[in-house]
Parts: C-alpha cells; structure tokens; sequence
C-alpha cells in the first residue's frame, strides 16, 4: 500500500538524517521526498511517499512522531482525500523542424516553457504522476536531454464546514429535543 505522510518539524540540524535513518533501520525505501518552510518560521513540512503494509505504516508514523523535532504526522492517504503535485523540468531536443510540434504538446499538457535555446527547450510540468508521466513519454520520441523532478507535496483537502457547523446541520435535521440536548451539552455555544 502506498502512503503520503505530511510531516510537520522544527527547523534544527539532523532532521533529516533522524528520519531518513528511521526508514533505513526498518528497510523501507523512501519513494518521494519533498521539503520545504511553512507559513511558520522555523517550522519545515516534510512530504514522504513510501510503500508498505498497514501495520507497518502505522508503525513508521508512532516512529517518526517520537523523533524529538517532529510536531505533528499526518497520513493523508489513510484520512481522505489530498491535494498532490509534482514538478518536473524537461529539456528536449528541439529542431526548427519539430519545435512547434513540441510546443503543440507543451500546450495540450499546459506545461510552461522556462528556457529556449538554439537546439533545446526546457519546459515546466506540474501535476500528478499520471500527467507527468504521459507528458514525458509524449516528448520521448522527440530526444528528451535531462529531466529534473521534485518528490510529491501534498496537503489534506478544506473542507467547506467546520466539524462543528457539521455537527449543527446534523442535529437540525434530527428535530427540536435533539438541538435542545445539544445546546444544553454546551457545543452550540460557540
């Protein structure tokens, strides 16, 4: 079972070789690994993507919550839907002859040309695996040069309503006694 975990941790030497060293001493490979600050200073968000059985997973985020750094672990494949993308750079091969038919599919895969040389463009994709994928393989036949990928960056969806304006909505719904309880039990309050 594949597993996108969202990690939130201090800024502090050594985070990284912890929690890298955790995956290494249970021999788990780390598929995707993305870092970056959040709106937080000092606060980073690591996004690891790695394969394994429930248990296991389980146990991989119980470890990576005892590291010392780490504030919060989220498996956001095991709570629901997630927002995902991944960024690749791709130079490819680009004559006169066939630059406009790798324009034609920079466009239908709406990546972003980020550097044009004599021979090469270089463009930007973003997206999930499968376009990222598709859009590499629709370049192939054109001499792809180097490609640069991130890992995956994720963040659990928003929803539209609190727990709480859930909670209200519910009780409407279920008549007069069942709101009257709930607001002597204090959670209307709010």
């Amino acid at each position: 079972m594949r597993c996108t975990f969202s990690v939130l941790t201090q800024d502090s030497p050594g985070v990284l070789m912890r929690m890298a060293s955790l995956f290494y001493k249970r021999n788990f490979n780390i598929e995707s690994l993305s870092v970056s600050r959040t709106t937080t200073p000092d606060i980073s968000r690591f996004t690891i993507i790695v394969d394994g059985d429930e248990w296991a997973l389980e146990q991989i985020r119980k470890q990576l919550s005892k590291i010392i750094e780490v504030i919060s672990v989220e498996n956001l494949s095991k709570q629901g839907k997630f927002v995902e993308r991944w960024l690749s750079l791709i130079k490819v091969r680009a004559t006169m002859e066939t630059r406009p038919h790798i324009l034609q599919i920079a466009d239908v895969f709406r990546c972003r040309v980020v550097d044009m040389g004599s021979d090469a463009l270089t463009l930007e994709v973003t997206g999930d695996e499968g376009k990222l994928s598709a859009c590499t393989e629709a370049l192939r036949i054109y001499g792809i040069m180097e490609i640069a990928g991130s890992g995956s960056v994720a963040l659990g969806r928003s929803g539209f309503h609190s727990v709480k304006n859930e909670e209200r909505l519910n009780m409407e719904n279920q008549g007069e006694e069942c709101k009257i309880e709930y607001l002597l039990a204090g959670v209307g309050n709010s």
